[in-house]
Parts: C-alpha cells; sequence; structure tokens
C-alpha cells in the first residue's frame, strides 16, 4: 500500500482515500499498535474519518480521545516558515538562533521545506478550513471525547495541557 502511496505522491497528486484508509487499516492490525496509537494528521476528511470508523469497528478497537492543538494562524505561519528539516534524517527543527546549520541528530544539512514558505502555509490553513476544521465538527456530533488544547508556549508547557486534557 505504501508503495501504491509514494506513486501518487510522486506524480504530485492527493493519495486516495482508499489507499490511505487501507495503510490505516495494515499499519492497526500490526503487532506494535497493542499497547495504543497515536494517529497525526489523520484523518484529514470526514470521509477519511468515516472510513477510519469502520476500520476500528471491524477491528475491534475504539478510539479514547480526539486531541485538537489549537494554534493561531499567524503563529503557524511563523513556526512553519522558520523551521528546518534535516535533509539526511528528516527530523523538523524550529530555529534556536544559532547558526549551526547541522543536524544534532546526525550531522545533516538543515533546510526548509520548499512548502513551508509563508504563502503556501497560509494556503494549506484555507484548505485545512475548508476540509479537515469540518471532521472535529463530525467527531463531536458522533458524541467522541474532542480534548481542546491551547497550543500557544513551549513544548513542556503545552505537553503538560495535553496529558491534563486527556487525563495522564
Amino acid at each position: 500500500m505504501g508503495r501504491e502511496a509514494q506513486r501518487f505522491m510522486d506524480a504530485g497528486e492527493l493519495v486516495p482515500d482508499e489507499v490511505i484508509l487501507g495503510i490505516i487499516g495494515e499499519v492497526l492490525q500490526g503487532d506494535d499498535t497493542g499497547d495504543g496509537f497515536v494517529l497525526d494528521g489523520f484523518p484529514r476528511t470526514v470521509a477519511q474519518a468515516e472510513g477510519l470508523g469502520r476500520i476500528l469497528e471491524e477491528l475491534g478497537i475504539r478510539l479514547d480521545a480526539i486531541l485538537n492543538i489549537s494554534v493561531e494562524d499567524d503563529e503557524i505561519v511563523h513556526r512553519l516558515s522558520t523551521r528546518l528539516v534535516c535533509s539526511s534524517c528528516g527530523i523538523a527543527l524550529a530555529p534556536d538562533g544559532e547558526s549551526d546549520e547541522s543536524c544534532p541528530v546526525c550531522g545533516g544539512t538543515l533546510v526548509q521545506r520548499r512548502d513551508d514558505g509563508a504563502e503556501t502555509v497560509r494556503h494549506r490553513l484555507v484548505v485545512y478550513r475548508e476540509q479537515t476544521e469540518p471532521v472535529l465538527t463530525w467527531y463531536r456530533a458522533s458524541g467522541a471525547w474532542v480534548v481542546d488544547v491551547d497550543g500557544l508556549g513551549g513544548v513542556e508547557e503545552i505537553w503538560d495541557r495535553v496529558r491534563a486534557g486527556i487525563g495522564i
């Protein structure tokens, strides 16, 4: 399924829902999800949320919570348009103001992703409002436990809010 998804991505096309859902279904049937799992950036559409619901029902899995970390658009644009990504290992880092352009994990070169320019990020936010934000409305209407967390502040501060929100 991953190769099928790669074919669409290489062609600059969106990966169809049935391929994405197939990948998610395969992963959720694996041995490494027995202690739980986190889906980050998925589902992106109501159709994907409905498909995920069918997969989870077939597997006898229930979602514990939907985590919604909220950040104002200007902050999102700032964060994404200033982050750097390692060209070797792919780790994303917020700039720390130092002139060192090497990855602290593997020593690779840090670069800005082409799709992290401010205008591109603003366009992605428009797409988010149109396609992904309705997923939260759908989950709320379905009775799922949606936990809203303020995403401003330092990593530890936000992580503390997440833990408090989901009760861990």
